[in-house]
């Protein structure tokens, strides 16, 4: 059950990054289409002589095209070659089943879709047959020049000692879920494609989590002898280890921009479509996933080429010097914070009505790391906006229950204002929207939503007006989690009094905008008009330029390393940073919003 449902097929080229580079990264990327990276691949183990080389991937990783081009490659050199899908070693169907599939949730009637269920932590090793394992093994001892070993989880520690060369093909986020839905994937151990949503909530809870934690081993053991971005399947780029490393170390030293992905939905609006021109093709533009670290990608320009990678890729390399040593500890390596916009701008209605659960919920339930909670920062306005946020202090909370359910159940539409309190929207109001608070941002506006951790997405729709999806199906309620998880004591009095604040000055130019005990992060906003300084001191800050035209966000000690931002850019200032400066580059004044792990975080209950 990934974020990115369905993302729209477009790429925008915009944030690109560029730390300096030594001139070897540069020389050694192999660019020019797959078949000049089997050529290169191929050139190198002809040199070695004879050579057991194995390709892992993350899911939907396509290995079929330069394992056969290199096999191609290697019989041009007069090298004979076999071939071993690793595939052979996972248990049976029915083993698998039983070990995953049995416990995701298959009750409709709390769970209407199926979109949650139970994350499997036995990693690859856990899916396999010890003794198809011990045969594979035995059919890696061949006359062959050169064996090429090729699939999921091949690269497991108990293999490693098999391979002479070991390569690894990334695949962003968006480009995986495209090829989901384009029917490109077929889960882990099956042999036939399952509908859909219940391929991507398998992946979930099965094949993003061992995937990413074997891509996380190898990054950090630095594994790989070579690494593919294989998004395009006939023009991958190839790098060597050193080069990918030098990269990302050069990336980490940087103020850096990741690449957006945008999605519709069917209370979407339209500021964004205008502000970022994007595709007329696309219906509306209801979230724009900015910096939702697990499902956004960074691209950097490499010489003359521009190389696109999987954040988290990054991130879990280099998360000591973008995180923070203590928060790299605290959160298991995940990105702690993450950051999307909510356009509803000149649209037909609000967001749902809804609520997320907490830790204690999330970790027996769904076997997940931690809470979810949100916030959201009102950029722009029009009229009648409203956040909707708490319980009135006058609602019958079971009332609204029990109408809720009868809305879901017999299409009876809910007088929701009689129960949910909100607050007027206006630009720079902050309101935080801790675990277990019913909520919705309403229609014609546009809000920064920034939330805890960056793996799960427990969305409970308690109303949603009674509205069909795009396909003309009613969409989605989950009515009984929501009342498992909502906390009916927090009404408008309560909202007011902790959880919607008065700024408070830090310094000059500074102002906390909301912090409280439930949250473990610190939002605030920094204004000013030509400059500012700050300073990281070990811990990694976002700004968002939301009120000015552009800035540039640079280190105090060395100016080169900077990141020129536009208006509504998240823009990421690592940890090792230490001391910047931002430079107004326009006109007018300028406020920027800024989100930080607060003091003591590193005690916060997850």
């Amino acid at each position: 059950m990934s974020f990115m449902y369905n993302p729209f097929p477009y790429d925008d080229p915009r944030p690109v990054n560029r730390p300096a580079l030594r001139e070897r990264t540069i020389q050694s990327l192999v660019k020019g289409g797959t078949v000049k990276a089997a050529s290169a691949l191929a050139a190198r183990i002809a040199a070695r002589g004879k050579t057991v080389i194995a390709f892992d991937g993350y899911t939907t990783a396509d290995f079929s095209a330069i394992v056969n081009l290199l096999e191609q490659q290697l019989h041009l050199r007069g090298l004979k070659t076999e071939k071993r899908d690793f595939s052979v070693c996972y248990k049976s169907e029915a083993e698998l089943y039983e070990l995953i599939d049995s416990k995701l949730t298959w009750d409709r009637t709390e769970d209407p879709t199926l979109l949650f269920g139970y994350i499997w932590k036995g990693g690859y090793a856990g899916m396999l047959d010890p003794d198809r394992l011990v045969a594979f093994r035995a059919s890696l001892r061949s006359e062959a020049d050169v064996v090429i070993v090729y699939g999921y989880g091949c690269l497991i520690p108990d293999m490693r000692g098999e391979y002479d060369l070991t390569a690894y093909l990334d695949v962003t986020p968006k480009e995986t879920m495209l090829r989901i839905r384009r029917g490109h994937y077929v889960n882990l151990g099956m042999a036939a494609p399952l509908t859909t949503p219940l391929i991507i909530r398998r992946c979930y809870y099965c094949d993003f989590e061992v995937a990413v934690g074997l891509r996380k081993e190898l990054l950090q053991g630095n594994v790989c002898d070579w690494y593919f971005e294989s998004d395009h399947v006939d023009d991958m780029k190839m790098l060597d280890r050193e080069a990918l490393q030098d990269i990302f170390a050069s990336l980490s030293k940087y103020p850096f921009r990741c690449k957006p992905v945008y999605l519709e939905g069917v209370w979407g609006g339209s500021y964004f479509m205008r502000l970022r021109n994007l595709p007329r093709t696309m219906r509306n533009c209801a979230w724009i996933f900015d910096l939702i670290p697990m499902e956004v990608s960074i691209l950097v320009e490499v010489g003359e080429t521009v190389v696109e990678f999987p954040f988290c890729t990054f991130f879990m390399k280099e998360g000591d010097a973008v995180l923070g040593p203590e928060a790299v500890r605290k959160f298991g390596g995940y990105f702690p914070i993450r950051f999307n916009w909510d356009d509803s701008w000149h649209s037909s209605g609000n967001m749902s009505i809804q609520c997320h659960s907490g830790a204690r919920f999330n970790r027996e339930r769904y076997n997940e790391f931690g809470r979810q909670d949100e916030s959201y920062y009102v950029v722009a306005t029009g009229h009648d906006a409203k956040t909707f946020l708490g319980f009135r202090d006058d609602a019958d909370t079971d009332e609204f229950f029990r109408a809720i359910e009868a809305a879901d159940t017999e299409g009876k539409p809910v007088d929701y204002m009689k129960y949910i309190s909100y607050e007027e929207s206006k630009p720079g109001l902050q309101v935080m929207i801790p675990a277990g608070t019913v909520h919705s941002s309403g229609r014609n506006q546009v809000v920064l939503e920034i939330g805890s951790l960056t793996i799960g997405s427990y969305t409970y729709k308690m109303y949603d007006y009674l509205r069909l999806d795009f396909d003309g199906k009613q969409r989605p309620i989950h009515t009984r989690l929501g009342e498992q998880n909502v906390v009916t004591s927090r009404r408008t009095s309560w909202v007011r009094d902790n959880i919607v604040q008065t700024p408070r000055k830090v310094r000059e130019g500074e102002y906390i905008i909301g912090e409280h005990d439930l949250l473990y992060f610190s939002l605030r906003r920094l204004e000013f008009e030509t400059r500012i300084e700050d300073d990281t001191a070990g811990r990694f800050h976002v700004l968002t330029l939301v009120d000015g035209d552009r800035v540039r966000i640079r280190s105090k000690a060395d100016p080169e390393r900077c990141y020129e931002a536009g208006y509504l850019d998240i823009v990421v200032v690592p940890a090792d940073m230490g001391e910047y400066v931002i430079e107004n580059l326009g006109k007018e004044p300028i406020r920027i919003h800024k989100t930080m792990l607060k003091d003591g975080f590193e005690h916060d209950n997850l």
